[in-house]
């Protein structure tokens, strides 16, 4: 869908894969790196690939720093439900509630009630996002 211009989550394109944002929002600013080619896992990739694949990683992770006040980044390199590769983006707030802090984003929020995306209400962090990463993108 990135590919054909029809996944309305996309932030862009850059060099190893594509940004997009999160289709919920239990952190704002939640993205998922899409590696392209398609391969199952980092493990897949040459060294080169590689290294490109967590330049674009940590890039995008630099524009939600700076597209939003989170204070850290975390990264998560899934693969068991979707055996292909991507990385979680999710930005951690000092905010938070402390129980939800000091835990991973997936057990301290409840992600089926999370705000869905909203193109009116998401729109400007994606346009900071892409003002953000214009020099990175591909």
């Amino acid at each position: 869908m990135a590919r054909n211009g029809q996944n309305p989550f996309v932030i862009c394109k850059m060099k190893s894969g594509w940004l997009v944002i999160g289709d919920v929002q239990p952190l704002p600013g939640y993205c998922v790196f899409l590696a392209d080619p398609l391969v199952e896992s980092v493990n897949a990739l040459d060294a080169a690939a590689r290294t490109q694949y967590s330049l674009d990683v940590i890039a995008a992770g630099d524009a939600v720093l700076a597209s939003t006040d989170a204070y850290r980044i975390n990264y998560e390199t899934l693969g068991n439900a979707e055996p292909a590769l991507h990385t979680h983006i999710l930005p951690r707030y000092r905010d938070e509630p402390a129980e939800k802090r000091r835990r991973p984003a997936w057990v301290g929020y409840d992600w089926p009630t999370s705000r869905k995306f909203d193109p009116a209400h998401d729109g400007p962090f994606i346009e900071r996002m892409r003002r953000h990463l214009n020099g990175a993108s591909a």
